[in-house]
C-alpha cells in the first residue's frame, strides 16, 4: 500500500511508517490524518507486523496542524448556514481528527516513536498515542495550541497525563514552552536520547526487532492489558488480565517458549490469523 504523506516499509515483522511532507516540516494536514488511520488500522489486519517504528523524513519530525489546510475544520469559519448544523460539522471534523491518532493508541502491536528535532502540537498529540518514544538530542516538545488560542483536543491533555508529572503537564500545556529531550527523558516521557537521526532510527528499529521476536499472542494481549489498565481501577485491570489469560493462555506459543528455554534457543512463533472480516483495500 502506498501513501501521498507517509512512507511504508514492513521488514522482519516490523513495519516502518515515515512522515513524508519534508517541505513542509511534516506539518498535518486532512490526507495525512486520513492516511495514518488507514495506515495504522491496516495493521490489525496484517498478521506479519509485530511492532511499528513511527518516524519522520525531514529535517523536523512534527511542525503540528498545516493551519492552511485545516483553518476551516478548527477555526470554526462560518459559511452563513444554521450555526446549529454549522457547529455539528465541526464536531464530526474534530471528532474525525482523535479518532486518526487514536488508531495508533488502538493499534493491536507496540508502535515506538522516532523523534527528531521538533514536535510541536499535533505532532506531540500522535507522539502520546504510541507506546514508546525515543528521541534525537535536538528534539523537543511543544503543546503549542495555547500559543494560538486553542485548547488542545486532538489526545494531547487526555494521554499525557499518563505519561508525566501533573504539574510538568500543566506547565507545558499553560504556557506552550519547548520540552527539551533531556528534560523529557528525566520525567520518563522519553525512553532514550540518541546522539543523532541515524543512531535514532538504529536504535528504534533494534527495539522494534526485539519486540518482534516475542509471542505475537502474549504482546498483544500485554498492550492490551496495559492500555485498559490506564483508565480503569486495579481491580478491574486484575479481571480484565485473568479473563484475556484465561482464554488465551491455551495458545502453543507458551508450549515453544518453554521447549526453547530448556533446549537454550530462541523460539520462533506463527503470526497471528488473518482478520477473514476485515475489507479489501
Amino acid at each position: 500500500m502506498t501513501y501521498k504523506t507517509l512512507e511504508l516499509e514492513i521488514v522482519n515483522h516490523v513495519a516502518h511508517v515515515a512522515l513524508n511532507r519534508p517541505g513542509s516540516l511534516n506539518a498535518m494536514n486532512m490526507q495525512m490524518f486520513g492516511d495514518i488511520k488507514h495506515c495504522f488500522e491496516s495493521f490489525n489486519n496484517n498478521p506479519s507486523v509485530r511492532a511499528v517504528v513511527l518516524s519522520a523524513n525531514g529535517r523536523m519530525f512534527c511542525a503540528g496542524l498545516d493551519l492552511k489546510e485545516t483553518a476551516d475544520t478548527l477555526l470554526f469559519k462560518s459559511e452563513g448556514g444554521d450555526p446549529g448544523r454549522e457547529r455539528e460539522r465541526v464536531h464530526y471534523n474534530v471528532r474525525w481528527l482523535q479518532e486518526c491518532l487514536s488508531a495508533i493508541d488502538n493499534c493491536r502491536v507496540p508502535v515506538i516513536a522516532a523523534i527528531q528535532n521538533g514536535c510541536i502540537g499535533g505532532g506531540v498529540d500522535m507522539v502520546t498515542a504510541c507506546d514508546l518514544r525515543l528521541t534525537s538530542q535536538d528534539a523537543f516538545f511543544s503543546i503549542q495550541e495555547i500559543n494560538v488560542a486553542i485548547v488542545a483536543d486532538i489526545g494531547t491533555l487526555q494521554r499525557i497525563p499518563h505519561l508525566l508529572p501533573l504539574g510538568i503537564v500543566k506547565e507545558l500545556a499553560y504556557t506552550g514552552r519547548k520540552l527539551p529531550a533531556a528534560e523529557a527523558q528525566q520525567y520518563g516521557f522519553v525512553n532514550r536520547v540518541l546522539p543523532d537521526n541515524e543512531s535514532l532510527l538504529a536504535a528504534a528499529k533494534a527495539l522494534a526487532e526485539a519486540i518482534a521476536s516475542k509471542s505475537p499472542l502474549a504482546m498483544m494481549g500485554t498492550k492490551r492489558v496495559i492500555n485498559y489498565q490506564r483508565d480503569h481501577s486495579v481491580d478491574d485491570g486484575l479481571s480484565y488480565v485473568l479473563a484475556w489469560n484465561t482464554g488465551l493462555m491455551q495458545g502453543e506459543d507458551i508450549q515453544r517458549s518453554f521447549s526453547a528455554v530448556m533446549q537454550k534457543q530462541q523460539p520462533e512463533y506463527e503470526d497471528l490469523l488473518d482478520d477473514d472480516l476485515a475489507p479489501e483495500d
